[in-house]
C-alpha cells in the first residue's frame, strides 16, 4: 500500500513538474517564434517603404506587441534580401541583388511575377528549400516587392527551443532522481502512521479475542444453569458479530502490509463454481434468485486462497444488498480478444440511482445502513478487502449502480494453462 502510495506520489510530481517545463518551453518557444516573426515583417516594412533599398536617414521602428530591436542602417545589412520593381505604366522590371548571393536576377523575376499573382500581399515563398518571406506595396509609379532570407531569424528561434527543450529533460531527469531518492523520507509520517495504525489494529484484535471468549464461555455455562434465553442467545450473537468483525480487520491489516500471496495458474472456473455452489443455498434461502453462468477451462495467475475468498466475498455482498424476490447474478467468461478474463457479480437494487458506487470501496461504509443492520448487518470490510485482493492480483475491480441493479466486475489477466 505504501509502495504504492509512494509510486503515485513521485508520478504525480513528475508529471507537475512536466506540466511546468512545458508551459515555460512552449512560452518561451511561442513568444520567440512571433518576436522573429515581427522581426521580418519590420524589416520587410521599412524595406517595402524604401522600394526595396535602404533607408537613407533615420529608421523608424515600427509599432508591435513585443519590444523589437534598434534598427540602424548599419544593423540592417545583417539582413539577407532582394526586391523587384514593376512599372505600373508596364516598363521593365528592374531587380536588386545587391544583399544577397544565391538568388540570380531571372530567378528573382520570376519569384516576382509569381508572387504578383497571388490575392495576398504579404507570405512566404520557398526557393531552392529556403524559406522567403515577402511583401508587396504600391510605391508612386511602382509595385515593389522585397523579399527576405528567414533563415538567420528562424535559426535563432530553432536554437532557443532546442536548448529550451534540453534544459527541460535535464531538469525533469534531476528531479526525478532526487524524488525517487527523498521520497521515501518525505512521506516517512505517513509510513509511520501507517504501520502504527496496522499495529494498533492487529495488537488490538488480538486482546480483544480474550474477553470475547471469556463472554462467550460465560454465556454458555449460565445456559448449562438457566436454560437458554433470550438474553443469552443475543450476546452471544453480538459476540459472534464482534468475532467476526475482528477477524476481517485483523485480515485487512495483513492485506495491506506485505502479504504472501502465492500466485500461480489457477483454474478460476473450477474455484468460481465451487464458491458458487456452496453459496447457492444461502442465497435462495435468503429469498434470492441465483443466475450463474461459468465458462470451463479459465485460468488466471492468482492465488487459489485469495480468489476463493474474493468471489465469496462479492456474492456474499450481492446476497445482502439484494432486494426482496430479487436476483444475484454471477458470470465468468473471458474478455476481449481472450486476453483477460472478466468475473462479474451483480444484484437486483431497486434504489440504484440513488447510491454512490465511488465509495463502496471505503472502510465501514455502508449504503442505506438501516436496511442493512435489519437484513444481515455487515461491516463495510469487505469490499476494501476484495479491492486490495484484486490489486495483488495485478487486476482491476470497478462497480456500477444503475438500472435497477448493482454491478462489481473483476478483470484479470488471462493465462494459457500449460498442456
Amino acid at each position: 500500500m505504501i509502495q504504492h502510495f509512494r509510486k503515485k506520489f513521485i508520478a504525480f510530481s513528475t508529471c507537475a513538474l512536466l506540466l511546468v517545463i512545458l508551459t515555460i518551453v512552449g512560452s518561451i518557444s511561442a513568444v520567440t517564434y512571433i518576436r522573429s516573426c515581427q522581426e521580418a515583417n519590420a524589416v520587410l516594412t521599412i524595406l517595402v517603404n524604401n522600394e526595396g533599398q535602404m533607408p537613407q536617414g533615420r529608421v523608424k521602428t515600427q509599432p508591435a506587441w513585443f519590444p523589437q530591436p534598434h534598427f540602424t542602417r548599419e544593423s540592417l545589412f545583417q539582413y539577407r534580401f532582394f526586391s523587384a520593381s514593376f512599372p505600373n505604366d508596364g516598363g521593365p522590371v528592374v531587380v536588386d541583388n545587391q544583399h544577397i548571393l544565391s538568388v540570380s536576377p531571372m530567378a528573382i523575376k520570376k519569384l516576382a511575377q509569381r508572387v504578383q499573382k497571388r490575392p495576398v500581399r504579404q507570405g512566404h515563398v520557398i526557393y531552392k528549400r529556403t524559406v522567403y518571406a515577402y511583401k508587396t506595396k504600391r510605391v508612386g509609379n511602382n509595385t515593389v516587392t522585397v523579399f527576405l532570407d528567414e533563415t538567420l531569424l528562424m535559426a535563432k528561434t530553432r536554437e532557443i527551443i532546442y536548448i529550451g527543450l534540453m534544459l527541460g529533460i535535464v531538469s525533469l531527469i534531476l528531479y526525478a532522481a532526487i524524488l525517487v531518492l527523498f521520497s521515501r523520507r518525505a512521506i516517512k509520517p505517513i509510513i509511520q502512521a501507517e504501520q502504527r495504525q496496522k499495529e494498533f489494529i492487529t495488537n488490538a484484535g488480538h486482546e480483544l479475542k480474550t474477553p470475547l471468549t471469556v463472554i462467550e464461555a460465560n454465556t454458555e455455562l449460565q445456559e448449562l444453569t438457566t436454560g437458554e434465553t433470550e438474553l443469552t442467545t443475543s450476546t452471544k450473537q453480538q459476540v459472534s458479530r464482534l468475532t467476526k468483525l475482528i477477524n476481517y480487520l485483523v485480515s485487512l491489516s495483513r492485506l495491506q502490509e506485505e502479504p504472501t500471496f502465492n500466485l500461480g495458474v489457477v483454474d478460476v472456473s473450477q474455484v468460481t463454481t465451487k464458491v458458487a455452489d456452496g453459496l447457492t443455498s444461502v442465497i435462495k434461502g435468503d429469498g434470492h434468485h441465483f443466475k450463474q453462468a461459468v465458462t470451463p477451462a479459465l485460468h488466471a495467475n492468482v492465488d487459489e486462497n485469495y480468489y476463493y475468498e474474493l468471489v465469496s466475498i462479492l456474492l456474499d455482498n450481492a446476497n445482502k444488498y439484494c432486494d426482496d424476490g430479487g436476483t444475484v447474478a454471477l458470470s465468468l467468461r473471458p474478455g476481449k480478444r481472450n486476453k483477460n478474463v472478466t468475473l462479474t457479480v451483480a444484484n437486483s437494487y431497486a434504489a440504484s440511482d440513488q447510491v454512490d458506487p465511488n465509495r463502496f470501496f471505503e472502510r465501514f461504509y455502508r449504503e442505506d445502513k438501516a436496511r442493512t443492520v435489519n437484513k444481515q448487518a455487515g461491516f463495510g470490510i469487505g469490499l476494501s478487502m476484495a479491492q486490495t485482493i484484486v490489486h495483488n492480483f495485478g487486476g482491476r475491480i470497478s462497480v456500477s449502480a444503475a438500472d435497477g441493479k448493482i454491478t462489481f466486475m473483476v478483470t484479470l489477466k488471462e493465462v494459457r494453462a500449460s498442456k
